[in-house]
């Protein structure tokens, strides 16, 4: 083993850390009733250039700037942390925020696709979802990788079937360079 490392093994072993660390973040989040329906990937190389790829398709069918502008810093960063829920599952607490009455009655209802997500989605489970992103890019930001939470990413590797068991997902692209790369967009 080499006495130097350079900044380039450096910042790149950093990285794929935090973005272990990061799992590990979205895993221990505090869920409704202690139920654990999150789903975690760290995702590189290739399969997140697919992504990209998805996201550009998705731009040009839809005529959305933002959508190209996401799959770019999507390409620029080191990876992806994917962050998904089981959303068509009750946090059984019978709110009715789903449109239904009961849990019972929302599970048995039949999922419906809908444009990035199939629905309907027990509100607990998403702010689980929220909580679980939030954490993961608590601990990015702790250990100085830059981050920013992006819904378009989830809907593509969706699409791509990366998180089969979640319903929605969002993601969490990572990047350590000398200038925030997340900042400055242009819409």
């Amino acid at each position: 083993m080499s006495p130097i490392i350079g900044r380039e093994k450096a910042e790149s072993e950093a990285i794929f850390e935090a973005a272990r660390l990061m799992l590990v973040s979205a895993r221990t989040a505090p869920k409704t009733a202690g139920i654990d329906h999150i789903s975690a990937l760290i995702i590189h190389g290739n399969t997140k250039d697919s992504i990209a790829n998805e996201m550009d398709k998705t731009a040009e069918e839809r005529r959305m700037k933002g959508f190209k502008r996401d799959a770019k810093n999507v390409r620029d960063s080191a990876a992806v942390v994917l962050i998904g829920a089981k959303g068509r599952k009750s946090a059984g607490l019978n709110c009715g925020a789903c449109g239904y009455k009961t849990g019972r009655k929302f599970e048995a209802t039949q999922e419906k696709p809908g444009r990035d997500f199939a629905g309907p989605t027990c509100l607990f489970k998403a702010v689980d979802l929220g909580i679980a992103l939030g954490s993961a890019a608590k601990t990015a930001g702790i250990f100085n990788i830059d981050n920013r939470i992006m819904y378009r990413v989830g809907t593509a590797a969706l699409k791509l079937k990366l998180l089969p068991e979640a319903s929605v997902a969002i993601g969490i692209p990572i990047s350590a360079t000398g200038k925030n790369i997340y900042f400055d967009r242009k819409r």
